[in-house]
């Protein structure tokens, strides 16, 4: 496995990061592996050389972190992990169980310590923008956070460009930690990150780390062999919606992968992996073949006439992913 350089961190993670959202309670999501089920996931992912593993309190609200936390105990040494986890979305019914107030990230970043039985997270990230808190009193959270040496870095994920940008200025202007990543919907079949997100986090040496590169499945066929999740999954549902422009997509990945010899999921990871400033996009895993794929992916290398046949179906659309 070659590491690569975290933005403009002096951190190296692998250029592959295991989403850890498959893993936890059935009773949260259909799709969703038990304990039990997981474990063997993590296990190959960190016999792969994959240091890198994503995960979030709302993941089957707080067992997905209790999950990959037992399983990289028993597996690994906790120095050789970089652990992210995510604050944001609501964990229970009361009003201040949610959202970038001081009150829930103060809160939040040691439930998920105690739950990931780790003293503290490589990265803590802001699962979504807050239009509700002042971005003052979140960003001194989250500065407050790492000097109490709770999180080594932090990090946002998906939100306008322009929200970012105030928030990695009010950072600078006040001295406060930065963030250092931005996790982000990006995809052959959703690309409107391009226009703006992309080229500010290269030009602001932000790390990327795209979620969904396979578009919850539909650049792999589940659209087809209609899975669990494909069936029940009304985000997917709700963000993939343009049929006749996706199914064109999907028909110039199959066709490239067929001239390659490889399933099709290597080939949509590959295009995502190759594209400039993307550091390690997050897959999920819920069959031996998943990881499989998309570690083979990263190491497919796309000529100049694949890329632009497969990004040649690509139309405009709608700002999806942000809510």
């Amino acid at each position: 496995m070659d590491y690569v350089r975290f933005g403009s961190t002096g951190l190296k993670v692998s250029p592959l990061c295991l989403g850890c959202m498959t893993y936890g309670k059935s009773s949260w999501r259909e799709w969703v592996l038990d304990e039990e089920s997981s474990r063997g996931f993590i296990r190959q992912a960190l016999d792969a050389g994959i240091n890198f593993f994503d995960t979030a309190d709302m993941y089957s609200l707080g067992a997905s972190e209790e999950i990959l936390g037992r399983a990289l105990r028993d597996f690994a040494s906790r120095d050789d992990m970089v652990i992210a986890t995510k604050v944001f979305y609501p964990m229970s019914q009361r009003p201040n169980d949610r959202g970038l107030s001081r009150k829930h990230i103060m809160a939040s970043i040691d439930a998920s310590l105690k739950r990931l039985g780790t003293d503290y997270v490589d990265l803590y990230i802001a699962h979504r923008f807050d239009p509700e808190t002042p971005i003052e009193e979140t960003l001194q959270a989250f500065d407050d956070i790492v000097r109490a040496g709770k999180a080594r870095y932090i990090g946002a994920s998906s939100m306008y460009s322009w929200q970012f940008m105030k928030m990695l200025t009010f950072q600078e202007r006040h001295g406060l930690v930065r963030f250092v990543s931005m996790q982000n919907h990006y995809n052959l079949i959703y690309r409107e990150e391009e226009r703006e997100m992309l080229p500010l986090c290269r030009e602001e040496g932000i790390a990327v780390t795209p979620w969904s590169p396979l578009a919850r499945g539909l650049l792999a066929g589940s659209r087809k062999t209609q899975t669990t999740r494909a069936n029940t999954d009304n985000l997917a549902h709700a963000w993939y919606d343009q049929q006749a422009t996706e199914d064109a997509i999907v028909a110039a990945v199959e066709a490239v992968a067929q001239e390659r010899g490889v399933p099709a999921a290597q080939v949509a990871i590959a295009w995502v992996a190759s594209r400039t400033g993307i550091t390690a996009p997050i897959v999920g895993a819920s069959k031996p073949h998943h990881l499989q794929d998309a570690l083979a992916g990263i190491s497919l290398k796309l000529t100049a006439e694949e890329v632009a046949r497969l990004e040649a179906p690509y139309r405009p659309r709608g700002v999806a992913g942000h809510d």
